[in-house]
């Protein structure tokens, strides 16, 4: 009989050093998603990280609006949250550690970031809020992100192949600081929650909502390094080895999220609009296309750069930097020339097929991805010869 040290061991390693399996990862992704949406708003990545450069822009004088504050501006603590969830997560596991890629891997880390800030800006919105966030709120941009995604994606692909036949990507840089003690993790999550406390005592608008934001982006940060979910990789493997973990666990996801936000918009407790953007069809096509090239290139999209930064990839730094500022660039200049208003139409889809019909329209078109990529793992039908 086990003692309840050994117990206690035996749930720390669970919840801290063991990986999870994709499919739980993206359950508990729709659960924090969910939770999300009923403290009060979609989560999303794009409108954090484009703050963050907005800010910049700003204070060298080529903005001239003063942005929100990062510590109060939703989308913007979403992603601190994030970061210091998948940081814990890192240093308790003891996985953290700065990793300084070949020459070859910075350079695709600053071009790919660029074309993901346009495509990015293009779909009003990364593989999160484009497509993953947009489909819980059964918006019609959602599927057609997905289609150019997949494109996008095969696209990505086949560069990969070229470049692995024509360059080499030459010798990795160092590793340091990859001795951090977990106690220091563990310190974070104490760190974290007074963070939160802090929010209660601040007198600025809305701040009592900026600790759900945190915490509940925290878990997602979490979620997503204990079981290292990845969209990429979910559209990409079916098309390279045929894997198809991680593409069923982000359809069941997309399933799960779907139906929970459904019954909040149907029963009015949160608006229908909600993450209904102008950007079906051609702005969220174009841009899922660019976009999902672009994100197979970097090897992270908007999530999967972000927590990869929070565990010391000095690529996805590169990433996330030259993504921020393209997209906060260009979504200037679109909103100053006007041609955001020129992206597409927003669509929701219960305004044409009432919910029932939208939800099943959503999780069909998901139990499709799921059974073609399973029956591709077994046949290798759509993988990509080199």
């Amino acid at each position: 009989m086990s003692t309840i040290g050994e117990k206690v061991n035996e749930i720390y390693d669970s919840f801290f050093k063991k990986t999870w399996s994709p499919m739980t990862g993206g359950i508990l992704l729709a659960l924090l998603a969910i939770f999300m949406f009923a403290w009060q708003r979609p989560w999303g990545i794009v409108g954090g990280i484009r703050n963050w450069a907005d800010w910049l822009f700003y204070a060298v004088g080529i903005f001239d609006e003063e942005p929100p504050h990062p510590l109060y501006y939703s989308s913007s603590v979403m992603n601190l949250g994030l970061l210091a969830g998948a940081w814990i997560s890192a240093v308790v596991a003891r996985e953290f550690a700065f990793r300084v890629p070949p020459v070859l891997e910075l350079w695709k880390g600053l071009i790919a970031g660029i074309f993901m800030g346009i495509g990015s800006t293009l779909a009003y919105g990364c593989n999160v809020g484009g497509f993953y966030s947009a489909l819980h709120n059964l918006a019609a941009n959602g599927l057609t992100m997905m289609v150019g995604l997949i494109a996008g994606v095969i696209v990505g692909l086949k560069y990969l192949y070229w470049e692995m036949e024509h360059l080499s990507p030459g010798p990795a840089g160092p590793t340091f600081l990859g001795n951090i003690p977990p106690v220091f993790g563990i310190l974070g999550i104490f760190g974290l929650i007074a963070w939160a406390y802090a929010y209660g005592y601040s007198d600025m608008e809305d701040a009592e909502l900026m600790a759900g934001y945190l915490l509940i982006g925290a878990g997602i940060g979490f979620v997503f390094h204990r079981s290292r979910l990845c969209m990429v990789n979910g559209f990409r493997e079916p098309f390279m080895t045929g894997e198809a973990a991680m593409g069923k666990a982000v359809a069941v996801s997309v399933i799960l999220g779907t139906i929970g936000i459904a019954i909040m918009k149907y029963m009015e407790l949160r608006p229908e609009d909600a993450y209904v953007v102008p950007a079906f069809w051609w702005g969220s096509l174009v841009g899922g296309f660019i976009f999902g090239a672009a994100m197979v290139v970097a090897g992270g999209c908007g999530s999967g750069s972000l927590w990869r930064v929070a565990e010391g990839q000095i690529k996805l730094w590169v990433v996330i930097i030259s993504f921020a500022l393209t997209n906060s660039l260009m979504r200037y200049w679109f909103e100053e020339t006007g041609f955001m208003e020129k992206l597409g139409q927003p669509v929701y889809l219960p305004d044409i097929f009432g919910y029932g019909g939208s939800i099943f329209i959503v999780i069909a078109v998901m139990l499709i991805w799921y059974i073609v990529i399973d029956w591709n793992e077994e046949s290798n039908k759509f993988v990509i010869e080199m």
